[in-house]
């Protein structure tokens, strides 16, 4: 059998591209620790090839008509929900998530494609007639032009779909930038659209690194880019796309609070914790990894929560059975356990050591098993960073007033949870709270997709969040038109006003 790693492309024009890349880089099973495939990095003059392409392709594509674009996102839908296992099997055996994750992962994909096949009531405008006499007053609102989009590698299948239908969907054409570390899910996406009759060339698939990323950002053609990944990141992508003159969102990363308060359903709670927290190794940016438990429920919570992990199955996500796949490079690895003896050595308890933990899998993965520690304080490093890992931190307070205010001293506001019955506690908690994504005894509040998904503070950079109202918003731009048209039957005068009014 051919075990030979496969090339993976860039997508452009509408096909896999032929052309000769000067650098590559390896992609890993995160399962096994081998090599399984080589994507081609963009330099600058592939990033330009595939903007050029994408522009040509503009040209016509903003004049479609919306039937015509409506009929091309259905038929995307229809084949992404046929063929949603073969991109779940992607997505485990380039990122490590369990099938199950995956699968979840690829129905949230399928919602947002969803929401963009209702694009004609999307795009209507206003109108408002006899705004003064004989003048109507009407909005349109038009696409930009080429988008890029800039995605994470934890949700390889997801993130892009946050975007890509939307921008399709109102007349942009679109140059998509994954992740290298799990490339394939996007071309996969792409060829999906290429089958369901959108034309080539409007969506484009550039694989690489920074200076794929730095030619996006600065090239002139590109009106707007969406971004998901790290704050420092994120920030970067802001400052530096906002200089270039272009429209910019930047989803940046988190540290999501549950707090527990002490009238809740310690149960539901310690499920929802451990759900929350080692979910897809805990590489996601709804990841719940601090648990402020107000007193006096801390020990209680925690033992629970301890029971639960102890008996987590971690392993290949292709194995039946397993709950909690690797993370998705050795290097990921290596920097979120270093974590552990950190934790250790600014005085946190070390309850579960994820590193002793029982694998399902082959001994070259990419394996660290779900930590857990306890008494961790606001000064410390896995309290500060964003570790983004398996490593959940049980942090004590001795009131309601004392956890709220934890959560809003946190320089992130993606997301963050409160287990309660008290439905005076919860109402004013979503109300005081400086976040911008809240659970109400629901631990990861990804919203549905006709909502749409942004954080607040160091969570977000640019005014519009992702997908729903908001993507329809930031991937069009509103265009006001004040007419008035004479009357023939009036002598071609305009009713109400003289000639050279």
């Amino acid at each position: 059998m051919n075990t030979a790693p496969r090339r993976i492309p860039h997508w452009i024009g509408g096909k896999p591209w032929d052309g000769a890349s000067a650098r590559s880089g390896d992609v890993h099973d995160p399962a096994t620790g081998r090599v399984t495939g080589r994507v081609d990095l963009a330099d600058e003059s592939t990033v330009d090839e595939a903007v050029a392409v994408a522009r040509e392709a503009f040209a016509q594509w903003r004049d479609s008509s919306l039937a015509r674009r409506t009929t091309v996102l259905f038929g995307f839908r229809e084949l992404l929900d046929a063929r949603k296992d073969e991109l779940a099997a992607i997505v485990t055996a380039e990122h490590g998530k369990v099938l199950s994750d995956a699968g979840g992962e690829v129905q949230r994909a399928l919602e947002a494609a969803e929401f963009a096949c209702g694009i004609p009531h999307l795009l209507k405008g206003g109108f408002s007639e006899n705004a003064s006499t004989g003048v109507d007053v009407y909005s349109l609102r038009q696409p930009l032009g080429v988008v890029g989009v800039i995605s994470p590698f934890n949700f390889p299948a997801m993130v892009p779909l946050w975007f890509v239908p939307n921008a399709i969907a109102c007349g942009n054409a679109v140059v998509l930038k994954p992740s290298e570390k799990d490339p394939s899910a996007a071309n996969f996406i792409a060829a999906l659209f290429a089958e369901a009759g959108l034309p080539d060339g409007v969506l484009n698939v550039v694989h690489g690194d920074k200076p794929a990323v730095d030619r996006l950002l600065a090239h002139p053609d590109v009106k707007a880019v969406s971004f998901v990944g790290s704050t420092p990141v994120a920030r970067y992508v802001y400052e530096t796309g906002t200089r270039h003159g272009k429209r910019v969102q930047a989803l940046g990363g988190a540290k999501n609070h549950m707090v527990v308060l002490p009238d809740a359903d310690l149960d539901l709670a310690a499920d929802a914790a451990v759900s929350a927290g080692f979910g897809s190794a805990g590489e996601r940016c709804m990841a719940i990894s601090v648990v402020v438990a107000v007193d006096p429920v801390g020990d209680e919570l925690t033992s629970k929560i301890v029971s639960r992990v102890e008996r987590l199955r971690v392993g290949d996500g292709r194995r039946p059975g397993c709950e909690m796949g690797p993370l998705v490079t050795a290097a990921h690895r290596d920097r979120v356990r270093s974590y552990l003896d950190a934790g250790v050595a600014e005085g946190a308890s070390l309850v579960v050591d994820g590193r002793l933990h029982a694998v399902d899998g082959a001994a070259e993965g990419f394996w660290l098993g779900p930590t857990l520690f306890d008494h961790v304080g606001t000064d410390m490093s896995l309290y500060r960073d964003e570790i983004f890992g398996p490593v959940l931190s049980v942090l004590r307070a001795a009131s309601y007033d004392e956890a709220l205010d934890v959560v809003n001293a946190n320089p992130y506001g993606n997301g963050t949870a409160v287990f309660t019955n008290d439905g005076g506690a919860a109402r004013r908690f979503q109300h005081e709270v400086e976040v911008g994504m809240v659970g109400v005894n629901v631990p990861i509040p990804v919203p549905v997709s006709y909502y749409s998904f942004g954080g607040w503070k160091d969570s977000l950079f640019g005014d519009s969040h992702a997908y729903g109202p908001d993507g329809v918003h930031f991937f069009t731009r509103t265009k006001v038109v004040t007419g008035r048209w004479l009357d023939p039957s009036h002598g071609g005068v305009n009713l109400g006003f003289p000639r050279n009014a």
